[in-house]
């Protein structure tokens, strides 16, 4: 692997989108070849699980169920989209990976570590993200853009406790491994938060090209 994968990660209103946006064309302005891509989905089948999870339905979805999809979606994004894209000596920026797994269905909704790890080195092997940006906000600021942007999905409609869970694995999993993690502080306003990424900018490309000379 010449490539670099990193993840960004945090809870809904979290601005996660948009800073991967900003982050890829900080580091296309340096030539790097840049995949931008999410999870659930990042293929035209995984988009298809990820409408499952994401769509509320009458019918309530069991909590191996919903991890069984996610890493469903992961196995078909790896095979067809990050693997591909790492082999060839791009940066990877994905939208949630598996530390959403960890918060989500781990933390939200209390299926055990021990069978997502499982999982995580069915499906992944050895592959872990080089960098991971955890996009850090009180659950109510977030909540609270979650809202504002519509119709929420089967993941929003959770209650507090649900996202407090998510918010305190996060900073967790953060603590226990500063080499891989970096905290970013989601509440402040857009252009602060990008200022506090372009820092970041260097020692991305620093990792990119010690991973190339490797």
């Amino acid at each position: 692997m010449t490539g670099l994968f990193i993840t960004l990660e945090g809870p809904e209103g979290a601005g996660k989108s948009t800073n991967r946006e900003y982050l890829a064309e900080c580091l296309r302005s340096h030539g790097v070849d840049v995949v931008l891509t999410r999870e659930p989905g990042g293929t035209p089948l995984a988009e298809r699980i990820r409408e499952l999870l994401l769509t509320p339905s009458d019918e309530s979805m069991n909590a191996d169920t919903e991890l069984l999809l996610v890493f469903a979606a992961r196995a078909q994004h790896l095979a067809e989209v990050i693997r591909p894209a790492l082999a060839r000596g791009a940066v990877v920026l994905c939208d949630r990976f598996t530390d959403a797994t960890y918060a989500y269905q781990g933390a939200g909704r209390g299926l055990s570590i021990e069978r997502i790890a499982t999982l995580e080195a069915f499906v992944q092997g050895a592959l872990r993200p080089d960098i991971t940006l955890v996009f850090d906000l009180p659950v109510e600021i977030g909540l609270a853009r979650a809202t504002a942007r519509g119709r929420l999905d089967r993941f929003e409609q959770e209650g507090r406790a649900f996202f407090e869970a998510v918010r305190s694995t996060y900073l967790k999993r953060a603590s226990a491994a500063p080499e891989r993690y970096r905290l970013v502080n989601a509440a402040l306003s857009l252009s602060e938060v990008q200022s506090s990424l372009s820092i970041l900018i260097p020692e991305l490309l620093s990792l990119l090209a010690d991973r190339r000379h490797a």
